[in-house]
């Protein structure tokens, strides 16, 4: 299959034409659970039940497993949804469910109602029933990052906090995989601790201080505190990414921003690898990878969205696509 094109084409059946051990990294987000209509016949995330849905992207990425490479991983971003309430008007899924527009967001919005197991106003737990599902089919998962979002759409709810974060899971296929945790390395401020550390120091004898400054030493000769070219102290990436969100001026509601995927294709995939996309949207992948130096692959139902991927990649790359 070639690569640098997003295929108009249901990722089931796109990734049954890619070959065993061909991919280097996965990167992708798939349409979230009874929020959007997008108007495509075969589309994921209008599934009667949240078991159902969760159930139709576990048979994805079995596909995705067996078209990585032995030491590649999936970086997963995955929102959660609530039951309905029941209250306010909505268009019909079938003849118990009804799609219900939320202040959350514009276009075709929907909430479910009427799910059996699950009481009206239930947070249903997605991201987390996916990912069990992963790791029984022979995922590894080997993390929760938390997508912390500083500009969340605001919410008229008055019974609960306001959402402003997502998940992204990490799973790799075998217990050793490519990481390259150097790249994606942060810059920390220990000036608070260093001088944390001096003042809680005075309490104590000069042995006792002397002792501390030793440790410390100690900790930088292991390598837990390193310093840049610039010299500034750096640190391994932490779990937690501020990320803020970024709304396109295309029609295209759920991408997510360059930002957060940037590190998940450094640490994931080699330069000149690929980086597979099963669910393209809007084509935030695509236009990451190629400007990191990596190949990407991307699928796409929509023929609407593959036609706004492509012109934002003629736009951001011109040339150099």
């Amino acid at each position: 299959m070639e690569i640098n094109v997003i295929h108009n084409i249901d990722c089931i059946s796109g990734l049954k034409l890619l070959p065993d051990n061909s991919v280097d990294c996965c990167v992708t987000s798939p349409p979230y659970y009874a929020l959007r209509d997008y108007g495509t016949d075969g589309q994921i995330g209008l599934e009667t039940t949240p078991e159902f849905y969760v159930e139709k992207l576990t048979e994805v990425f079995i596909q995705v497993y067996r078209v990585l490479k032995p030491e590649g991983t999936l970086w997963l971003n995955i929102g959660d949804s609530y039951a309905g309430s029941n209250k306010g008007k909505g268009c019909k899924l079938n003849s118990n469910k009804y799609l219900q527009p939320t202040a959350s967001n514009v276009g075709n919005v929907i909430n479910t109602c009427n799910l059996a197991g699950y009481k009206p106003k239930d947070l249903i737990g997605i991201p987390f029933m996916l990912a069990f599902a992963l790791r029984s089919a022979g995922w590894y998962l080997r993390q929760d990052i938390i997508w912390a979002k500083p500009n969340p759409m605001p919410e008229s709810v008055t019974d609960r906090c306001t959402k402003s974060h997502e998940y992204i899971f990490l799973l790799s296929k075998s217990r050793k995989y490519y990481f390259d945790a150097k790249s994606i390395e942060e810059i920390a401020n220990y000036d608070g601790r260093f001088k944390a550390t001096r003042k809680a120091s005075k309490k104590y004898s000069a042995g006792d201080y002397n002792l501390q400054e030793k440790q410390t030493m100690q900790i930088r000769e292991q390598n837990r505190w390193r310093s840049n070219a610039e010299g500034d102290f750096i640190r391994n990436k932490r779990d937690v990414w501020f990320v803020p969100t970024k709304p396109l001026k295309e029609e295209h509601f759920a991408a997510f921003p360059e930002a957060l995927i940037k590190d998940c294709i450094l640490a994931g995939c080699p330069e000149n690898g690929i980086v597979l996309d099963c669910f393209m949207g809007s084509g935030t992948t695509a236009i990451a990878a190629r400007k990191l130096y990596r190949n990407y692959i991307g699928f796409e139902l929509n023929q609407k969205y593959c036609k706004i991927a492509e012109n934002r990649l003629k736009n951001e790359l011109g040339m150099f696509l």
